[in-house]
């Protein structure tokens, strides 16, 4: 057997983000919609957990919300395919989103169950994977939506989901 010592030599990856801010006068006034535009602009920071993973959001408006994705041998399970929970990651982030972009101000959202159904799999050379996500029903208490996975090379179904949030009023 072959250690790893005598393989290719190991990689390395750096990521940055900015630190969410604290919670000021402006955000407890603003929407989820407005919230998430202003990430678009640069005036807000994105989540810091897709700078980890490699995706973005791209684009939001009312009722949904889209990110891309990059998938990367720096993903991949000890099958050597990208890890489930990438997928997972961005679909969670997708339709939470699309939830949040209906929320008034004053509020949040958590998800409390999400549903993952991946349908072929993502490989390190897969290339970028888009996931829009679309609010279906948002309460006053709880929230659903659903979101799919495409190859934007190639327009295949990678993976759909669904999610139920709590909908939650601030302080």
């Amino acid at each position: 057997m072959t250690t790893y010592e005598s393989g290719p030599p190991a990689r390395t990856r750096t990521h940055t983000w900015q630190p969410r801010p604290e919670v000021g006068p402006e955000i407890p006034v603003m929407s989820g919609l407005d919230i998430l535009r202003a990430s678009l602009k640069g005036e807000l920071p994105g989540a810091s957990m897709a700078s980890t993973l490699g995706f973005r959001l791209t684009e939001a408006g009312e009722g949904f919300a889209v990110f891309e994705g990059d998938p990367g041998d720096h993903l991949l399970n000890p099958m050597g395919t990208v890890h489930g929970g990438f997928l997972a990651t961005l679909l969670d982030s997708a339709l939470g989103s699309a939830v949040m972009t209906r929320l008034p101000a004053g509020t949040t959202y958590t998800t409390v169950q999400l549903g993952v159904h991946m349908i072929r799999p993502v490989l390190a050379d897969t290339p970028t994977l888009r996931c829009e996500g679309t609010a279906l029903h948002v309460g006053r208490t709880t929230a659903t939506a659903e979101a799919r996975v495409v190859g934007t090379h190639d327009g295949k179904l990678y993976a759909h989901g669904t999610t139920t949030c709590a909908v939650l009023r601030l302080a």
